[in-house]
Protein backbone atom coordinates (compact mmCIF):
# COMPACT_ATOMS: atom_id res chain seq x y z
CA UNK A 1 0.00 0.00 0.00
CA UNK A 2 2.91 2.38 1.13
CA UNK A 3 4.63 1.64 -1.90
CA UNK A 4 1.67 2.38 -3.82
CA UNK A 5 1.20 5.36 -2.42
CA UNK A 6 4.33 6.58 -3.67
CA UNK A 7 4.26 5.54 -7.00
CA UNK A 8 1.20 7.98 -7.28
CA UNK A 9 2.48 10.44 -5.01
CA UNK A 10 5.73 10.31 -7.97
CA UNK A 11 3.00 10.76 -10.39
CA UNK A 12 1.37 13.50 -8.52
CA UNK A 13 4.59 16.01 -8.19
CA UNK A 14 5.34 15.38 -11.76
CA UNK A 15 2.07 17.08 -12.02
CA UNK A 16 2.36 19.75 -9.43
CA UNK A 17 6.16 20.25 -11.45
CA UNK A 18 5.56 20.43 -14.85
CA UNK A 19 2.38 22.76 -13.90
CA UNK A 20 4.74 25.33 -12.07
CA UNK A 21 6.48 25.26 -15.02
CA UNK A 22 3.94 25.93 -17.30
CA UNK A 23 3.45 28.90 -14.90
CA UNK A 24 6.54 30.23 -15.00
CA UNK A 25 6.63 31.31 -18.68
CA UNK A 26 9.53 32.56 -19.64
CA UNK A 27 11.28 33.01 -16.16
CA UNK A 28 12.25 35.67 -13.74
CA UNK A 29 14.05 37.79 -15.63
CA UNK A 30 12.00 38.01 -18.43
CA UNK A 31 8.93 38.46 -15.83
CA UNK A 32 11.09 41.23 -14.48
CA UNK A 33 11.85 43.03 -17.98
CA UNK A 34 8.05 42.93 -18.40
CA UNK A 35 6.82 44.45 -15.44
CA UNK A 36 10.11 47.16 -16.22
CA UNK A 37 8.15 48.27 -19.05
CA UNK A 38 4.62 48.94 -16.98
CA UNK A 39 3.01 45.56 -18.09
CA UNK A 40 1.81 42.70 -16.32
CA UNK A 41 2.33 38.92 -17.23
CA UNK A 42 -0.25 37.60 -19.52
CA UNK A 43 -1.40 35.19 -16.02
CA UNK A 44 -1.25 38.84 -13.81
CA UNK A 45 -3.43 40.18 -16.27
CA UNK A 46 -6.01 37.18 -16.61
CA UNK A 47 -5.52 36.94 -12.34
CA UNK A 48 -7.04 40.63 -12.32
CA UNK A 49 -9.59 39.70 -15.01
CA UNK A 50 -11.56 36.90 -13.68
CA UNK A 51 -13.47 36.58 -10.84
CA UNK A 52 -11.24 34.72 -8.09
CA UNK A 53 -10.92 31.16 -8.08
CA UNK A 54 -12.78 30.82 -11.18
CA UNK A 55 -9.49 30.50 -13.88
CA UNK A 56 -9.70 26.88 -15.45
CA UNK A 57 -6.57 27.10 -17.78
CA UNK A 58 -6.27 24.58 -20.61
CA UNK A 59 -3.76 23.81 -22.54
CA UNK A 60 -1.22 24.53 -20.09
CA UNK A 61 1.16 21.91 -21.23
CA UNK A 62 0.81 21.92 -24.67
CA UNK A 63 4.41 23.66 -25.90
CA UNK A 64 5.62 23.29 -29.84
CA UNK A 65 7.71 20.16 -31.53
CA UNK A 66 9.47 21.85 -34.08
CA UNK A 67 13.21 21.44 -34.87
CA UNK A 68 14.11 24.22 -37.02
CA UNK A 69 16.68 26.82 -36.04
CA UNK A 70 17.18 25.78 -32.77
CA UNK A 71 13.38 25.65 -31.14
CA UNK A 72 13.77 22.38 -29.81
CA UNK A 73 16.28 24.13 -27.37
CA UNK A 74 12.99 26.47 -26.72
CA UNK A 75 10.29 24.46 -25.24
CA UNK A 76 8.24 26.24 -23.15
CA UNK A 77 4.71 24.83 -21.55
CA UNK A 78 2.23 26.73 -22.33
CA UNK A 79 3.83 27.72 -25.62
CA UNK A 80 3.91 31.50 -25.06
CA UNK A 81 -0.34 31.58 -24.65
CA UNK A 82 -2.41 31.17 -21.62
CA UNK A 83 -6.20 29.79 -22.72
CA UNK A 84 -8.96 28.76 -20.55
CA UNK A 85 -12.58 29.62 -18.92
CA UNK A 86 -13.87 31.49 -16.09
CA UNK A 87 -16.08 33.89 -15.13
CA UNK A 88 -16.29 37.74 -15.24
CA UNK A 89 -18.66 38.66 -12.70
CA UNK A 90 -20.16 35.56 -12.19
CA UNK A 91 -20.80 35.19 -15.95
CA UNK A 92 -19.11 32.88 -17.94
CA UNK A 93 -16.55 33.80 -20.98
CA UNK A 94 -13.29 31.89 -22.67
CA UNK A 95 -10.07 33.72 -22.72
CA UNK A 96 -6.95 33.86 -24.15
CA UNK A 97 -3.70 36.00 -23.04
CA UNK A 98 -0.56 35.78 -25.15
CA UNK A 99 2.44 35.66 -23.20
CA UNK A 100 5.22 38.19 -24.19
CA UNK A 101 7.58 36.71 -22.12
CA UNK A 102 7.92 33.55 -24.12
CA UNK A 103 9.31 33.49 -27.60
CA UNK A 104 8.05 37.48 -27.14
CA UNK A 105 4.67 35.89 -27.22
CA UNK A 106 5.41 34.80 -30.95
CA UNK A 107 1.88 33.15 -32.55
CA UNK A 108 2.98 29.77 -34.20
CA UNK A 109 0.96 26.23 -34.96
CA UNK A 110 0.60 24.99 -30.84
CA UNK A 111 0.10 28.55 -29.74
CA UNK A 112 -2.34 29.01 -32.34
CA UNK A 113 -4.58 25.81 -31.99
CA UNK A 114 -4.82 26.39 -28.36
CA UNK A 115 -6.38 29.92 -29.06
CA UNK A 116 -9.11 28.17 -31.99
CA UNK A 117 -9.91 25.92 -29.10
CA UNK A 118 -11.02 27.74 -26.81
CA UNK A 119 -13.14 29.90 -29.43
CA UNK A 120 -14.54 26.80 -30.41
CA UNK A 121 -15.83 25.89 -27.45
CA UNK A 122 -17.31 29.64 -26.63
CA UNK A 123 -18.92 28.92 -30.22
CA UNK A 124 -20.60 25.89 -28.96
CA UNK A 125 -21.71 26.92 -25.49
CA UNK A 126 -22.80 30.46 -26.21
CA UNK A 127 -19.80 33.12 -24.07
CA UNK A 128 -18.18 35.91 -25.20
CA UNK A 129 -14.48 35.63 -25.81
CA UNK A 130 -11.64 38.17 -24.65
CA UNK A 131 -8.31 38.33 -26.42
CA UNK A 132 -5.02 39.67 -24.38
CA UNK A 133 -3.17 40.45 -27.42
CA UNK A 134 0.95 40.75 -26.63
CA UNK A 135 2.62 39.14 -29.54
CA UNK A 136 5.70 39.60 -31.50
CA UNK A 137 3.67 38.09 -34.77
CA UNK A 138 4.68 35.25 -36.41
CA UNK A 139 6.86 32.70 -35.28
CA UNK A 140 9.50 33.37 -38.04
CA UNK A 141 10.94 29.68 -37.73
CA UNK A 142 7.74 28.26 -38.14
CA UNK A 143 7.18 29.86 -41.44
CA UNK A 144 3.93 28.62 -43.14
CA UNK A 145 2.36 27.04 -40.27
CA UNK A 146 2.47 30.72 -38.31
CA UNK A 147 0.52 31.96 -41.23
CA UNK A 148 -2.08 29.24 -41.73
CA UNK A 149 -2.79 29.43 -37.55
CA UNK A 150 -3.24 32.96 -37.60
CA UNK A 151 -5.76 32.52 -40.70
CA UNK A 152 -7.50 29.82 -38.69
CA UNK A 153 -8.27 32.49 -36.12
CA UNK A 154 -9.41 34.81 -38.60
CA UNK A 155 -12.26 32.33 -39.87
CA UNK A 156 -13.26 31.87 -36.05
CA UNK A 157 -13.46 35.68 -35.63
CA UNK A 158 -15.83 35.87 -38.83
CA UNK A 159 -18.15 33.02 -38.11
CA UNK A 160 -18.30 34.29 -34.16
CA UNK A 161 -19.06 37.80 -35.43
CA UNK A 162 -22.70 38.50 -34.39
CA UNK A 163 -22.84 34.75 -32.65
CA UNK A 164 -20.98 35.65 -29.41
CA UNK A 165 -19.33 38.93 -28.57
CA UNK A 166 -15.63 39.20 -29.07
CA UNK A 167 -13.25 41.74 -27.32
CA UNK A 168 -9.61 42.13 -27.87
CA UNK A 169 -7.31 44.17 -25.55
CA UNK A 170 -4.23 45.04 -27.16
CA UNK A 171 -1.31 44.94 -24.22
CA UNK A 172 1.99 45.42 -26.12
CA UNK A 173 3.07 44.84 -29.83
CA UNK A 174 0.45 43.78 -32.61
CA UNK A 175 1.77 43.86 -35.91
CA UNK A 176 1.49 42.39 -39.62
CA UNK A 177 -1.12 39.85 -39.99
CA UNK A 178 -1.63 40.00 -36.37
CA UNK A 179 -3.66 42.70 -36.71
CA UNK A 180 -6.53 41.50 -38.33
CA UNK A 181 -7.85 39.12 -35.77
CA UNK A 182 -8.70 42.02 -33.50
CA UNK A 183 -10.15 44.27 -36.13
CA UNK A 184 -13.05 41.58 -37.09
CA UNK A 185 -13.71 41.44 -33.11
CA UNK A 186 -16.20 43.33 -31.85
CA UNK A 187 -14.43 45.99 -29.66
CA UNK A 188 -10.72 46.78 -29.39
CA UNK A 189 -8.84 48.06 -25.86
CA UNK A 190 -5.42 49.78 -26.21
CA UNK A 191 -2.82 50.59 -23.38
CA UNK A 192 -1.33 54.07 -23.23
CA UNK A 193 2.24 53.91 -24.29
CA UNK A 194 2.57 50.16 -23.70
CA UNK A 195 0.49 48.90 -27.11
CA UNK A 196 0.90 49.73 -30.80
CA UNK A 197 -0.79 47.65 -33.86
CA UNK A 198 -0.10 48.55 -37.53
CA UNK A 199 0.16 46.42 -40.34
CA UNK A 200 4.11 47.37 -41.35
CA UNK A 201 6.40 48.98 -39.05
CA UNK A 202 8.50 52.06 -38.49
CA UNK A 203 11.34 50.48 -40.20
CA UNK A 204 9.21 49.54 -43.81
CA UNK A 205 7.72 52.79 -43.45
CA UNK A 206 10.86 54.90 -43.68
CA UNK A 207 12.22 53.11 -46.19
CA UNK A 208 9.14 52.82 -48.60
CA UNK A 209 7.51 56.17 -47.95
CA UNK A 210 10.59 58.14 -46.14
CA UNK A 211 8.40 59.08 -43.32
CA UNK A 212 10.19 58.86 -39.83
CA UNK A 213 8.01 57.49 -37.25
CA UNK A 214 8.09 55.70 -33.74
CA UNK A 215 5.74 52.77 -33.06
CA UNK A 216 3.73 55.28 -30.87
CA UNK A 217 3.13 58.01 -34.19
CA UNK A 218 2.46 54.97 -36.21
CA UNK A 219 -0.04 52.70 -34.30
CA UNK A 220 -0.07 54.05 -30.43
CA UNK A 221 -3.02 53.86 -28.61
CA UNK A 222 -3.70 57.71 -28.98
CA UNK A 223 -3.57 57.45 -32.64
CA UNK A 224 -5.65 54.43 -33.17
CA UNK A 225 -8.69 56.21 -30.30
CA UNK A 226 -8.98 59.74 -32.29
CA UNK A 227 -7.37 59.58 -35.93
CA UNK A 228 -7.93 55.91 -37.66
CA UNK A 229 -10.87 55.11 -35.03
CA UNK A 230 -9.35 51.11 -34.58
CA UNK A 231 -9.18 51.20 -31.03
CA UNK A 232 -12.66 51.99 -29.43
CA UNK A 233 -10.92 52.27 -25.87
CA UNK A 234 -7.68 53.46 -24.38
CA UNK A 235 -6.05 52.63 -20.73
CA UNK A 236 -3.85 53.92 -18.66
CA UNK A 237 -2.78 50.62 -18.11
CA UNK A 238 -3.04 46.96 -17.65
CA UNK A 239 -5.48 47.22 -15.16
CA UNK A 240 -7.78 49.89 -15.94
CA UNK A 241 -8.00 48.15 -19.33
CA UNK A 242 -8.65 44.73 -17.47
CA UNK A 243 -11.70 47.16 -16.10
CA UNK A 244 -13.19 48.43 -19.07
CA UNK A 245 -13.90 44.84 -20.31
CA UNK A 246 -15.39 44.07 -16.91
CA UNK A 247 -17.73 47.43 -17.39
CA UNK A 248 -18.25 46.84 -21.20
CA UNK A 249 -19.76 42.96 -20.40
CA UNK A 250 -22.08 43.91 -18.39
CA UNK A 251 -23.95 45.45 -20.96
CA UNK A 252 -23.77 42.84 -22.86
CA UNK A 253 -25.83 39.54 -23.32
CA UNK A 254 -23.81 35.96 -23.58
CA UNK A 255 -24.78 35.42 -26.95
CA UNK A 256 -27.21 36.35 -29.81
CA UNK A 257 -29.94 34.10 -28.32
CA UNK A 258 -30.38 35.98 -24.80
CA UNK A 259 -30.75 39.44 -24.05
CA UNK A 260 -28.79 42.05 -22.23
CA UNK A 261 -28.46 41.37 -18.46
CA UNK A 262 -31.08 43.63 -16.38
CA UNK A 263 -29.70 45.50 -13.43
CA UNK A 264 -32.23 46.72 -10.96
CA UNK A 265 -31.13 49.75 -8.98
CA UNK A 266 -32.51 52.83 -6.99
CA UNK A 267 -32.63 55.61 -9.70
CA UNK A 268 -36.31 56.27 -10.11
CA UNK A 269 -38.00 55.46 -12.99
CA UNK A 270 -40.24 58.16 -13.11
CA UNK A 271 -37.21 60.53 -11.85
CA UNK A 272 -38.12 64.36 -13.11
CA UNK A 273 -35.14 66.90 -14.10
CA UNK A 274 -35.74 70.34 -14.29
CA UNK A 275 -32.82 71.29 -15.84
CA UNK A 276 -33.80 69.10 -18.78
CA UNK A 277 -36.10 71.34 -20.05
CA UNK A 278 -33.52 74.38 -20.41
CA UNK A 279 -30.52 72.12 -21.76
CA UNK A 280 -31.19 73.26 -25.43
CA UNK A 281 -30.22 77.32 -26.27
CA UNK A 282 -32.74 79.63 -26.93
CA UNK A 283 -29.96 80.48 -30.51
CA UNK A 284 -30.29 77.40 -32.65
CA UNK A 285 -26.91 78.01 -33.66
CA UNK A 286 -25.65 77.52 -30.24
CA UNK A 287 -23.80 74.33 -29.11
CA UNK A 288 -24.15 72.68 -25.90
CA UNK A 289 -22.99 69.14 -25.16
CA UNK A 290 -25.72 66.64 -25.79
CA UNK A 291 -23.91 63.84 -23.29
CA UNK A 292 -25.09 66.30 -20.59
CA UNK A 293 -28.51 64.83 -21.76
CA UNK A 294 -27.65 61.57 -21.91
CA UNK A 295 -26.47 61.38 -18.33
CA UNK A 296 -29.16 63.00 -16.96
CA UNK A 297 -31.40 60.04 -18.75
CA UNK A 298 -29.52 57.36 -17.34
CA UNK A 299 -30.09 54.95 -14.29
CA UNK A 300 -27.40 56.75 -12.30
CA UNK A 301 -25.99 59.10 -14.63
CA UNK A 302 -23.53 56.20 -15.95
CA UNK A 303 -22.82 56.07 -19.39
CA UNK A 304 -20.18 53.88 -20.95
CA UNK A 305 -19.12 55.90 -24.02
CA UNK A 306 -17.72 53.89 -26.74
CA UNK A 307 -14.74 55.82 -29.47
CA UNK A 308 -14.90 58.86 -27.21
CA UNK A 309 -11.88 60.65 -29.16
CA UNK A 310 -12.55 59.44 -32.65
CA UNK A 311 -15.22 61.35 -35.19
CA UNK A 312 -16.66 63.37 -31.90
CA UNK A 313 -19.74 64.85 -33.70
CA UNK A 314 -21.62 61.89 -32.92
CA UNK A 315 -21.72 60.29 -29.52
CA UNK A 316 -22.30 56.29 -29.13
CA UNK A 317 -22.09 53.94 -26.14
CA UNK A 318 -24.23 52.32 -23.30
CA UNK A 319 -26.13 53.17 -20.49
CA UNK A 320 -29.26 51.29 -18.60
CA UNK A 321 -33.04 52.74 -18.32
CA UNK A 322 -35.21 51.23 -15.55
CA UNK A 323 -32.41 48.51 -15.45
CA UNK A 324 -32.87 47.78 -19.26
CA UNK A 325 -29.01 47.82 -21.29
CA UNK A 326 -29.56 50.48 -23.75
CA UNK A 327 -27.01 51.43 -27.03
CA UNK A 328 -27.50 55.40 -27.44
CA UNK A 329 -26.12 57.06 -30.79
CA UNK A 330 -26.78 60.80 -30.34
CA UNK A 331 -25.74 64.15 -32.49
CA UNK A 332 -22.96 66.34 -30.72
CA UNK A 333 -23.76 69.99 -31.43
CA UNK A 334 -20.83 70.95 -29.47
CA UNK A 335 -18.43 69.31 -32.63
CA UNK A 336 -18.90 70.29 -36.30
CA UNK A 337 -22.32 71.18 -35.12
CA UNK A 338 -23.65 67.75 -34.74
CA UNK A 339 -22.87 67.13 -38.43
CA UNK A 340 -22.94 63.87 -39.96
CA UNK A 341 -19.52 63.06 -42.20
CA UNK A 342 -17.66 60.28 -43.28
CA UNK A 343 -16.22 59.08 -39.97
CA UNK A 344 -19.13 60.14 -37.71
CA UNK A 345 -21.57 57.47 -40.38
CA UNK A 346 -19.02 54.70 -39.94
CA UNK A 347 -18.82 55.11 -36.44
CA UNK A 348 -22.54 54.81 -35.69
CA UNK A 349 -22.93 52.36 -38.17
CA UNK A 350 -20.82 49.92 -36.64
CA UNK A 351 -22.40 50.72 -33.49
CA UNK A 352 -25.94 49.84 -34.43
CA UNK A 353 -25.16 46.78 -36.21
CA UNK A 354 -23.35 45.89 -33.11
CA UNK A 355 -26.43 46.20 -30.35
CA UNK A 356 -28.90 44.51 -33.13
CA UNK A 357 -26.48 41.55 -33.37
CA UNK A 358 -26.73 41.35 -30.07
CA UNK A 359 -30.54 42.56 -29.24
CA UNK A 360 -29.37 45.83 -27.43
CA UNK A 361 -32.36 48.22 -28.11
CA UNK A 362 -31.31 51.54 -29.65
CA UNK A 363 -32.14 54.86 -28.26
CA UNK A 364 -31.17 57.97 -30.89
CA UNK A 365 -30.91 61.60 -29.70
CA UNK A 366 -31.20 63.55 -32.36
CA UNK A 367 -29.63 67.46 -33.25
CA UNK A 368 -28.11 67.33 -36.70
CA UNK A 369 -27.86 69.73 -39.47
CA UNK A 370 -26.97 67.14 -42.20
CA UNK A 371 -24.37 66.21 -44.00
CA UNK A 372 -20.90 67.41 -44.51
CA UNK A 373 -20.69 69.42 -47.52
CA UNK A 374 -17.56 70.01 -49.28
CA UNK A 375 -15.12 68.29 -52.40
CA UNK A 376 -13.00 66.39 -49.32
CA UNK A 377 -15.86 64.00 -47.99
CA UNK A 378 -17.54 64.04 -51.49
CA UNK A 379 -14.41 62.65 -52.88
CA UNK A 380 -14.07 59.96 -50.30
CA UNK A 381 -16.96 58.68 -50.20
CA UNK A 382 -19.82 60.38 -47.99
CA UNK A 383 -22.40 59.31 -50.09
CA UNK A 384 -21.38 55.66 -49.57
CA UNK A 385 -20.25 55.69 -45.71
CA UNK A 386 -23.50 58.14 -44.93
CA UNK A 387 -25.53 55.18 -46.96
CA UNK A 388 -24.27 52.66 -44.29
CA UNK A 389 -25.65 54.52 -41.60
CA UNK A 390 -28.70 54.68 -42.77
CA UNK A 391 -28.54 50.64 -43.70
CA UNK A 392 -27.77 50.09 -40.28
CA UNK A 393 -30.73 51.94 -39.30
CA UNK A 394 -33.28 50.18 -41.65
CA UNK A 395 -32.28 46.88 -41.50
CA UNK A 396 -32.21 46.85 -37.64
CA UNK A 397 -34.76 45.32 -35.43
CA UNK A 398 -34.16 45.79 -32.46
CA UNK A 399 -36.89 48.28 -30.49
CA UNK A 400 -35.53 51.77 -31.76
CA UNK A 401 -37.03 54.95 -30.46
CA UNK A 402 -35.87 58.88 -31.20
CA UNK A 403 -35.61 62.34 -30.06
CA UNK A 404 -35.62 64.96 -31.77
CA UNK A 405 -34.54 67.38 -29.06
CA UNK A 406 -33.44 70.07 -32.07
CA UNK A 407 -32.45 69.80 -35.42
CA UNK A 408 -33.24 67.30 -37.72
CA UNK A 409 -32.49 68.45 -41.26
CA UNK A 410 -32.53 67.32 -44.67
CA UNK A 411 -31.48 63.44 -45.66
CA UNK A 412 -29.89 63.12 -41.98
CA UNK A 413 -33.39 63.44 -40.42
CA UNK A 414 -34.50 60.23 -42.70
CA UNK A 415 -31.08 58.48 -41.52
CA UNK A 416 -31.72 59.10 -37.82
CA UNK A 417 -33.84 56.19 -37.45
CA UNK A 418 -36.92 58.01 -38.83
CA UNK A 419 -40.79 56.37 -38.19
CA UNK A 420 -40.02 56.08 -42.14
CA UNK A 421 -37.25 53.34 -41.53
CA UNK A 422 -38.86 51.74 -38.88
CA UNK A 423 -38.20 53.76 -35.96
CA UNK A 424 -40.68 52.23 -33.41
CA UNK A 425 -41.46 55.36 -31.44
CA UNK A 426 -40.50 58.76 -32.82
CA UNK A 427 -40.81 61.79 -30.12
CA UNK A 428 -39.63 65.41 -30.22
CA UNK A 429 -38.84 68.06 -27.95
CA UNK A 430 -41.11 71.64 -28.57
CA UNK A 431 -37.33 73.01 -29.41
CA UNK A 432 -37.29 70.27 -32.43
CA UNK A 433 -36.72 72.15 -35.82
CA UNK A 434 -38.04 69.10 -39.02
CA UNK A 435 -37.55 70.81 -42.11
CA UNK A 436 -35.89 70.16 -45.34
CA UNK A 437 -33.27 72.67 -44.30
CA UNK A 438 -31.99 75.66 -42.48
CA UNK A 439 -34.36 78.60 -42.25
CA UNK A 440 -31.19 81.07 -44.08
CA UNK A 441 -30.77 78.38 -46.81
CA UNK A 442 -34.54 77.26 -47.44
CA UNK A 443 -35.41 81.13 -47.85
CA UNK A 444 -32.80 81.88 -50.22
CA UNK A 445 -34.04 79.12 -52.68
CA UNK A 446 -37.57 80.15 -52.34
CA UNK A 447 -37.78 83.45 -52.23
CA UNK A 448 -34.35 84.28 -54.45
CA UNK A 449 -36.16 86.59 -56.69
CA UNK A 450 -38.22 88.31 -54.35
CA UNK A 451 -35.45 89.05 -51.97
CA UNK A 452 -33.32 90.61 -54.60
CA UNK A 453 -36.36 92.55 -56.19
CA UNK A 454 -37.04 94.19 -52.15
CA UNK A 455 -35.96 97.82 -51.39
CA UNK A 456 -34.64 96.39 -48.57
CA UNK A 457 -32.67 92.76 -49.52
CA UNK A 458 -31.71 92.33 -46.06
CA UNK A 459 -34.55 92.89 -43.88
CA UNK A 460 -37.42 91.07 -46.38
CA UNK A 461 -34.74 87.85 -46.12
CA UNK A 462 -35.12 88.51 -42.35
CA UNK A 463 -38.87 88.58 -42.53
CA UNK A 464 -39.15 85.72 -44.35
CA UNK A 465 -36.60 83.36 -42.19
CA UNK A 466 -38.78 84.31 -39.13
CA UNK A 467 -41.86 83.23 -41.41
CA UNK A 468 -40.22 80.22 -42.24
CA UNK A 469 -38.97 79.73 -38.77
CA UNK A 470 -42.71 79.88 -37.50
CA UNK A 471 -43.83 77.36 -39.80
CA UNK A 472 -40.64 74.76 -40.08
CA UNK A 473 -38.96 75.63 -36.66
CA UNK A 474 -41.34 73.23 -34.42
CA UNK A 475 -42.21 69.61 -33.95
CA UNK A 476 -45.88 70.25 -35.42
CA UNK A 477 -46.03 69.96 -38.68
CA UNK A 478 -44.02 66.45 -38.66
CA UNK A 479 -46.49 65.60 -35.94
CA UNK A 480 -49.58 66.58 -37.54
CA UNK A 481 -48.49 63.33 -40.42
CA UNK A 482 -47.69 60.82 -37.42
CA UNK A 483 -44.22 60.93 -38.37
CA UNK A 484 -43.68 62.00 -34.81
CA UNK A 485 -45.43 59.67 -32.46
CA UNK A 486 -45.78 62.84 -29.38
CA UNK A 487 -44.11 66.07 -28.73
CA UNK A 488 -42.99 65.67 -25.01
CA UNK A 489 -41.86 67.68 -21.99
CA UNK A 490 -37.61 67.38 -21.96
CA UNK A 491 -37.98 66.60 -18.07
CA UNK A 492 -40.04 64.02 -18.47
CA UNK A 493 -38.09 62.12 -21.28
CA UNK A 494 -35.97 59.42 -18.57
CA UNK A 495 -39.76 57.92 -17.60
CA UNK A 496 -41.13 58.27 -21.15
CA UNK A 497 -38.06 56.18 -22.30
CA UNK A 498 -38.56 53.64 -19.91
CA UNK A 499 -42.17 52.92 -20.32
CA UNK A 500 -41.88 52.84 -24.12
CA UNK A 501 -38.91 50.21 -23.76
CA UNK A 502 -40.87 48.17 -21.57
CA UNK A 503 -43.72 47.98 -24.17
CA UNK A 504 -41.18 47.11 -26.89
CA UNK A 505 -39.83 44.50 -24.78
CA UNK A 506 -41.46 41.83 -26.92
CA UNK A 507 -41.26 43.47 -29.80
CA UNK A 508 -40.90 41.32 -33.26
CA UNK A 509 -39.77 42.39 -36.34
CA UNK A 510 -37.73 40.33 -39.21
CA UNK A 511 -36.00 40.93 -42.39
CA UNK A 512 -36.72 38.87 -45.90
CA UNK A 513 -34.84 35.58 -46.23
CA UNK A 514 -31.40 36.32 -47.18
CA UNK A 515 -27.98 34.63 -47.13
CA UNK A 516 -26.87 38.41 -45.86
CA UNK A 517 -27.11 41.90 -46.77
CA UNK A 518 -24.79 43.45 -48.75
CA UNK A 519 -24.23 46.79 -46.95
CA UNK A 520 -22.54 49.26 -49.18
CA UNK A 521 -19.04 48.47 -47.76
Amino acid sequence: MDENKNIINEKINRLHQLKKLSEIGGGDKRIEAQHKKHKLTARERITLLLDEGSINEIDALAHHHSTSFGLDKEIYLGDGVLVGFGNINNRKVMFYSQDFTVLGGSLAEQHGKKICKIMDMAMKIGVPIVGLNDSGGARVQEGVLSLGAYADIFLRNTLASGVVPQISVIMGPCAGGAVYSPAITDFIIMVKNTSYMFVTGPKVVKTVTHEELSSEELGGAEVHSSKSGVAHFTAENDVEAMEIVKKLLSYIPQNNAEEPPFFPNDDPTDRIDEDMNYIIPANPNQPYDIKEIVTKLADNNDFLEVHKDYAENIVVGFIRLGGRSVGVIANQPAVLAGVLDINASKKAARFVRFCDAFNIPLLVLEDVPGFMPGSDQEWNGIITNGAKLLFAFAEATVPKITVIVRKAYGGAYDVMNSKHIRGDLNYAWPTAEIAVMGAKGAVEIIFKKEIEEAEDPIAKEQELIYEYNEKFGNPYIAASWGYIDDVIEPKHTRKILIDAFNLLENKVDKNPYKKHDNIPL
